[in-house]
């Protein structure tokens, strides 16, 4: 009697004690109503949750020493990138120039230039992208970055391995940074061969049993490989079989994703992204050096011009966020949104809605299934929301859509890790490739235009139809949305 007795007298300072702390360090409203209504009205669970997915990490000192070793490497290569973003923007570029303010707000807040002379291939799906990344891979000549999400050990995963071995064999430095969370399975014996022949290969933020609470929800969604400092890759694919459909594996349905292959000066700011994140996942320190930074001969036969926009926990902001409302509310006639997760912040909602009142043709494109039931039906509750203002929406049926691209007016075409989800936006290290270029825009534009001839296109009308239970469905998974 005299426990259950103290267990009462602890249990109000505890739930007021965690109320207080909800209130005091969640900025997003509809995020501290959630967690309030949890914690309260379901104590125990509420609680693991928020400790799992609640603490705001971006001021804590787990990110603070990554960012004060960022600073060190971006002060060393300043001068030099604010020159070439000088002379972008001196260029007179008009697909630049119509999106001047997106431009400047990233070069601003995270120091990321605007660079010139680039070449672009757009990647479409695995079977494209894979050999494009082995081939690069096995003409490398100095060091060879690599930085996943995910990596398994399948099919795809071992022809990675058996291709950085021998390039380790050849004298080639190779370094792999890959997310603890997403790339448990090759912890152990695949991590350990590739050490075995010279490899280094270190995990991002290592879970440990008595620090899962604070990292788990904090993960590296990236997606980035570089070669020799002047080719580079980045987008939605992760090292694995199931982004393939050349393997004719019957565990997957077809995967459409979309990559892309950088030759370049836009390389730089993905090896200073790459390097900031191995010295504080390695522990070691990566000077810039020339053989990260080569002289790139003949750059003026590349005529693209591309801004790198990242942001993760220690940011400032939530740049790419930012960078992406700046790019909607910047266009004029048409935006064109590919994402396999659509949960947006109520900033994104309200500019996506102010941009097609104003006249601007919105289409949005999303799976029909789901590889998440909670995060599918959450989706879904925005969607009368976007169709009351005139916004198309289109269900992806062929299979499964991985892509995470934007296009805005045939002038801006934007690839990358980062969904169009809260998590992406605020929780993860995310990076994406901004492309002031029309021909790469009309491509992507095109690309759009394919996939929703494999999409069903949503009918207002009998949208607003749904049974209650459906309706209800929906606007419950919304509820926790700013959870998920």
């Amino acid at each position: 009697m005299d426990s259950l007795l103290f267990l009462e007298y602890l249990y109000v300072p505890i739930i007021i004690g965690f109320c207080i702390h909800i209130v005091l360090n969640t900025k997003n409203t509809s995020k501290t109503l959630a967690y309030l209504l949890l914690v309260i009205f379901l104590p125990l669970l509420g609680i693991i949750i928020y400790l799992l997915l609640g603490i705001n990490q971006r001021k804590n000192k787990l990110y603070s020493r990554k960012l004060l070793a960022d600073q060190d490497i971006d002060k060393s290569i300043t001068d030099y990138f604010h020159s070439l973003n000088t002379a972008a923007f001196l260029s007179q570029n008009e697909s630049l120039l119509r999106q001047e303010k997106t431009a400047r707000f990233v070069a601003k807040d995270s120091f990321s230039p605007v660079l010139l002379h680039n070449d672009v291939k757009i990647l479409n799906n695995g079977e494209l992208t894979f050999p494009e990344i082995f081939h690069s891979i096995e003409k490398a000549k100095s060091h060879i970055h690599i930085e996943f999400y995910i990596i398994e050990n399948d099919q795809t995963g071992k022809q990675l391995k058996e291709l950085l071995i021998k390039k380790a064999q050849q004298g080639i430095q190779v370094r792999i940074i890959y997310d603890d969370f997403g790339s448990m399975g090759i912890r152990n014996e695949y991590a350990e061969e590739l050490r075995k022949y010279g490899v280094e290969i270190y995990p991002f933020m290592k879970l440990k049993f008595v620090q899962f609470a604070n990292r788990v929800n904090y993960r590296n969604h990236r997606k980035i490989v570089i070669v020799d400092g002047i080719t580079s890759f980045v987008g939605g694919l992760n090292i694995s079989d199931r982004y393939r459909n050349d393997l004719n594996s019957k565990q997957h349905s077809y995967w459409r994703d979309t990559h892309i292959r950088i030759d370049g000066l836009a390389t730089y700011s993905l090896q200073n992204i790459f390097l900031c994140d191995w010295n504080f996942a390695a522990n070691q320190y990566l000077t810039p050096n020339e053989d990260f930074f080569p002289q790139i001969k003949e750059k003026s036969k590349f005529n693209k011009t591309i801004q790198i926009v990242s942001s993760g926990p220690d940011s400032e902001n939530p740049t790419i966020m930012f960078a992406l409302m700046q790019a909607i509310a910047s266009a004029q006639e048409e935006v064109l949104i590919t994402t396999p997760y659509f949960i947006p912040s109520s900033s994104v909602l309200n500019i996506l809605k102010i941009s097609a009142i104003s006249g601007v043709k919105i289409k949005i494109l999303v799976p029909f299934h789901s590889d998440s039931k909670i995060v599918g039906a959450a989706t879904s509750a925005y969607f009368d929301d976007l169709l009351d203002v005139g916004i198309e929406i289109y269900q992806y049926k062929k299979g499964f859509i991985h892509s995470k691209t934007m296009v805005c007016d045939r002038e801006i075409a934007i690839i990358g890790t980062a969904n169009m989800d809260i998590r992406s936006f605020d929780l993860n290290f995310e990076v994406n490739a901004h492309i002031y270029n029309p021909t790469i825009a009309q491509e992507l534009a095109a690309n759009f235009y394919d996939d929703i001839n494999n999409a069903d296109k949503i009918n207002p009308a009998i949208w607003k139809e749904r049974s209650v239970s459906e309706k209800l469905i929906s606007n419950i998974a919304k509820l926790s949305s700013s959870l998920l």
